[in-house]
């Protein structure tokens, strides 16, 4: 089999995905007090595109190296789990931003932490779904003419997928806007009550909504491409249109730990004193408990 250099690419890329996700799963694994609502959502989010990035380094290895329809069939269903389990883990962190907002009194409350388990359950559930469809029988292996852009997934699989993301980013964008109004909310009723000391309360919202605002952008760049081609391609669109469209969307699960994890301060610190090889006394969140939090 000749080599396919966009293939080479996306194994590139998936290897950069698993490097950076790999970090921040350890890092929240590793750190006690990253038991937050937040984190947990942080954490699935990295979980997801580490899957993904793996499921992109399978995928080449055994098209290229241990050729098999059943293992085919094995690393799609893995890349659907995870790239699903990733945008789905994008909306659960929105939901979980807007509701810190609009519910900021009851927010830190065992409630929460309910929530986000019931969202984290329906998460990966819906996603590992998604995932065996193409394993348990719903692919174009014995029917070529029914075959997608991404082949062996069939026509109706990825127009369940691609109208699954529009569905999903359209909510996004819905809660984004009501964030947006929650924030001028805040904004005008510190202005009124000239209440200074709100002030950097007030700051930090507008950060973490406009650390929201580059994810959606970028979500919105990296996957809408692929999600209209999925609707409109079929098995007889051109090989060159998929791979331009699939490779941004392998971006965003590449992008997603630099905008989110990384930028995060507390994460910031346990990063810098693992660089700094203080592993026993400088990690400053390891002897603290959840609760501090």
């Amino acid at each position: 089999l000749a080599l396919n250099p966009w293939d080479v690419v996306l194994c590139i890329s998936g290897t950069i995905i698993s490097c950076e996700n790999a970090i921040v799963v350890v890092v929240i694994f590793y750190t006690p007090a990253f038991r937050a609502p937040m984190f947990l959502l942080i954490g699935s989010l990295a979980t997801a595109d580490l899957l993904a990035g793996l499921g992109l380094i399978l995928h080449f290895a055994f098209v290229y190296f241990i050729p098999s329809e059943a293992v085919s069939l094995l690393t799609v269903g893995l890349l659907v789990t995870s790239f699903t389990a990733s945008v789905s883990s994008l909306l659960a962190i929105t939901i979980d931003r807007y509701l810190s907002l609009d519910n900021a009194l009851t927010y830190y409350s065992e409630r929460t932490v309910t929530r986000t388990y019931i969202m984290l359950i329906l998460t990966w559930g819906a996603s590992i779904c998604y995932g065996l469809l193409p394993v348990m029988g719903w692919n174009c292996l014995q029917e070529p003419s029914a075959c997608s852009i991404v082949r062996p997934l069939t026509k109706s699989h990825l127009i369940l997928l691609s109208a699954s993301f529009l569905a999903v980013f359209a909510v996004m964008l819905q809660l984004y806007v009501q964030i947006c109004r929650i924030v001028c909310r805040h904004a005008q009723q510190i202005a009124v009550q000239r209440h200074f000391l709100a002030s950097s309360h007030y700051v930090t919202t507008r950060k973490g909504i406009a650390t929201l605002a580059v994810i959606l952008g970028t979500f919105a760049s990296c996957w809408l491409p692929f999600a209209v081609y999925g609707l409109l391609g079929d098995q007889g669109s051109p090989a060159l249109y998929t791979y331009a469209t699939l490779l941004p969307a392998t971006y965003n699960s590449m992008l997603n730990p630099v905008i989110y994890a990384f930028r995060n301060q507390e994460i910031q610190k346990v990063l810098w004193a693992v660089c700094c090889g203080c592993f026993s006394s400088a990690l400053p969140f390891r002897s603290r408990s959840p609760s501090d939090v």
